[in-house]
């Protein structure tokens, strides 16, 4: 069993996933049988907006109602289970690997009390965390253990907790989106180098991930939301209209240089910069493996017409779409979710294959 299929804060057997973020809520369960794995229910559903903020829950009872509602639509299996696997926001998270002397178990305890207190702006009072110990070496000193850190606010957790029981479910495990979006877009067994970019309605995340261990992950405010209002003043006209335009012409034409186009240029230049300072980072502060080896794109906006092939000009390399299906898909087998809509399941789907390991 690989890195990401092992418990990390994880509190109980099997269950569905679901995938909280500020726009919207998406489902997913999944049954493993003599034929493989499959989703078997699915579903998403929008939440009133500036009732999630930045990842923190502002209204409760609306939120709570909007989980009710698109478990009872989901389908085409109903969803009888309470238990669930919700996904945390990144922008909340502290994700680390820390190089420790050799030690006993319970040693190690104390010492990553000491590096959250000494790395994180809230006291380790403030903050629910988990680590594993690695059994990959990120290190060449002699004497040295890989531990990966999982830090998250306390205020947080709780409000995700009690929406969640408000919405009648017994929650049985939480995990960061990036960490989930990972486990269903890369092959298991796999040890190369990945750069995970997941363009969502309000923010985008990236993670480092080598083979199946998550290195650092980070968020920045690149959001298709933002190209939206980049259209929508470009042309004078609504959010919504805006939204059927970028819906139906992505991100324009990049020979003419048309007005879509011109429009979130600006945005989608400042995302290819993002990925660079990333990769940049990484190799020369972290530095885990010597290069990043692909660049997979997810998320909601990641669908937009032409937004693969114009980073992978701008950057200079290769960009893949995220498929969620890779592990578990045989050959023959049509997804339940159609292909345009599967890659903004990625974290419910995510979470759901780790119910099926709990």
């Amino acid at each position: 069993m690989n890195f990401l299929n092992k418990k990390i804060l994880n509190f109980s057997e099997s269950a569905f996933g679901l995938d909280l973020s500020d726009l919207s809520v998406k489902i997913a369960q999944m049954q493993e049988n003599k034929e493989g794995k499959e989703v078997v229910s699915f579903g998403s559903i929008n939440i009133p907006k500036g009732s999630i903020i930045d990842g923190e829950i502002i209204r409760q009872d609306q939120v709570a109602a909007a989980i009710k509602k698109v478990i009872v639509n989901a389908g085409p299996k109903k969803i009888r289970t309470k238990k669930v696997i919700c996904s945390l926001p990144e922008t909340k998270a502290f994700l680390r690997i820390i190089n420790l002397p050799e030690m006993k178990k319970e040693e190690i305890k104390e010492a990553i009390r000491w590096e959250i207190e000494a790395n994180i702006p809230m006291s380790v009072d403030q903050v629910y965390y988990d680590w594993q110990l690695l059994d990959k070496k990120f290190t060449e000193e002699k004497g040295k253990v890989n531990v990966l850190v999982v830090a998250f606010s306390k205020k947080i957790i709780n409000q995700f907790m009690e929406t969640l029981e408000m919405a009648g479910l017994q929650v049985v495990g939480m995990e960061i989106e990036s960490i989930a979006q990972a486990r269903s877009l890369l092959q298991e067994n796999d040890e190369k180098t990945s750069l995970v970019v997941d363009l969502g309605d309000k923010r985008t995340s990236l993670l480092v991930i080598i083979g199946n261990i998550p290195c650092f992950t980070s968020s920045i405010p690149i959001s298709g939301s933002r190209m939206t209002e980049a259209i929508s003043s470009m042309l004078a006209t609504s959010f919504e209209e805006a939204e059927k335009t970028k819906l139906a012409y992505g991100i324009g034409s990049v020979s003419q240089q048309d007005v879509i186009f011109r429009a979130v240029k600006p945005i989608l230049d400042g995302l290819a910069m993002e990925i660079e300072r990333t990769t940049d980072f990484y190799l020369s502060n972290l530095g885990y493996s010597g290069s990043i080896d692909r660049i997979i794109v997810c998320g909601g906006g990641s669908n937009m017409q032409g937004l693969i092939p114009y980073l992978s000009k701008k950057l200079n390399r290769e960009i893949e779409l995220g498929n969620p299906w890779i592990n578990f898909l045989t050959l023959g087998r049509v997804p339940i979710i159609e292909k345009s809509k599967s890659v903004q399941y990625s974290t419910a789907i995510g979470l759901a294959l780790k119910g099926l390991y709990l």
